[in-house]
């Protein structure tokens, strides 16, 4: 779309088939996981598994419970195994990923034994709080949890990152120069700015302000680079530098805490229920309760969706606001409407599409945003330069 036109570009037959299968994956994805989580806590299966458990880890409760992580792990990863090689199968489907299927086997072996540990690290710390203070064990978890998706968030583009995609420091001196000035002008600096060689594995371009603090880094996908010029990877990192300047990185992490401070509140008071009312588990510190923990963070975080997603596309427009006034306007609607194009976005979705579902504006309000700022940036230079007789 040319800067000053008025009616978005229609999205494309092949659009919409690929977002609306990929929403319907979502939302299978999602009925799985409630419904494992569900039978698991009605059946009592959970508690055989704690058994079983049990006996594995010749009775010690730490053990214990790293191996009961592990076998609800595999069980759930067979239970889905069939709707991720649906979705590996979609992108080639839709010519948008380049991945061998030897090498998406690879990096499910290697997501599914980074979640493990993750997964089983954090329920040790969750369920060694609960025995050691059962009064106030939501207080503390959520503390302790906050604080871990904190480090998290900082070790990830050194540490998790790098297990899946390969990084090297970009070779374009005046690039990296003209970003790294741009990141000073918005108050950030920058640990490096790194080519991040996405297409080894997709067709799709993004770009990244990554990690905190000593870890902050720009990453810029190789089919960015070589499909986008100076100016329109300026304009997409401008918006990422956006929300720096807006502190939303703070803000999120705010709106996470709060998140997960009710979501362990809740926790609390449906454990003390099932346990002192339903008699359903041991004790508080019965692991096999864990389904229901996680039940309920699953359902608050489905009824909190639209809410934290109006909220993000609320951060998205002020990054993208940034972006106007820190790059060119043709470059950021250029830019805009070959991300749309490469990634295979809708332009422009039904409303409660966007409501539920997206974290990010449209392509096509974005850059009628950046049209009509561009507009009245236009008439106030005008009314600027009649006032001076200009």
């Amino acid at each position: 779309m040319a800067a000053g036109s008025q009616i978005p570009t229609p999205d494309a037959r092949e659009a919409r088939q690929y977002n609306r299968i990929r929403r319907w994956l979502e939302i299978a994805e999602f009925v799985l996981a409630v419904g494992f989580l569900l039978v698991l806590v009605l059946t009592g299966w959970s508690s055989a598994i704690r058994d079983f458990s049990y006996r594995g880890a010749f009775q010690s409760y730490l053990l214990a419970v790293f191996l009961y992580v592990v076998i609800l792990a595999l069980i759930g990863k067979a239970l889905g195994l069939g709707l991720d090689y649906y979705g590996f199968r979609l992108e080639h489907r839709y010519r948008l990923s380049n991945q061998k299927l030897g090498g998406w086997i690879w990096d499910q072996a290697k997501g599914f034994l980074v979640s493990v540990v993750l997964a089983g690290l954090l329920v040790e710390l969750l369920y060694v709080i609960i025995r050691q203070y059962p009064d106030n064990w939501w207080l503390l978890a959520w503390a302790g949890f906050v604080a871990v998706g904190v480090l998290l968030a900082q070790l990830a583009p050194v540490v998790l990152l790098p297990i899946f995609y390969k990084f090297e420091p970009l070779d374009n001196e005046e690039l990296r120069l003209r970003l790294i000035t741009l990141g000073e002008r918005a108050g950030t600096r920058v640990r490096g700015v790194y080519r991040w060689k996405l297409s080894e594995k997709s067709k799709k371009a993004n770009a990244a302000l990554a990690g905190l603090g000593n870890t902050r880094r720009i990453i810029l996908a190789d089919t960015l680079l070589e499909n986008y010029s100076t100016d329109e990877i300026e304009a997409v990192l401008a918006h990422e530098l956006g929300h720096h300047v807006h502190k939303h990185i703070a803000k999120s992490i705010a709106i996470q805490a709060a998140v997960t401070f009710l979501g362990f509140w809740a926790a609390n008071l449906v454990l003390r229920y099932a346990l002192e009312r339903r008699h359903m588990f041991e004790t508080l510190a019965d692991f096999a309760n864990l389904p229901l923990v996680a039940l309920i963070f699953v359902v608050l975080s489905f009824l909190l969706m639209p809410a934290l997603n109006a909220f993000s596309r609320h951060n998205e427009r002020q990054a993208d606001r940034y972006a106007f006034e820190n790059a060119t306007i043709s470059s950021f609607i250029s830019s805009m409407n070959k991300l749309a194009d490469q990634n295979l976005a809708e332009r422009m979705p039904s409303r409660w599409v966007e409501w539920w579902f997206y974290s990010h504006p449209p392509i096509a309000r974005r850059v009628r945003a950046a049209e009509l700022w561009a507009k009245s940036n236009r008439a106030d230079s005008l009314r600027q330069g009649q006032a001076f007789g200009l």
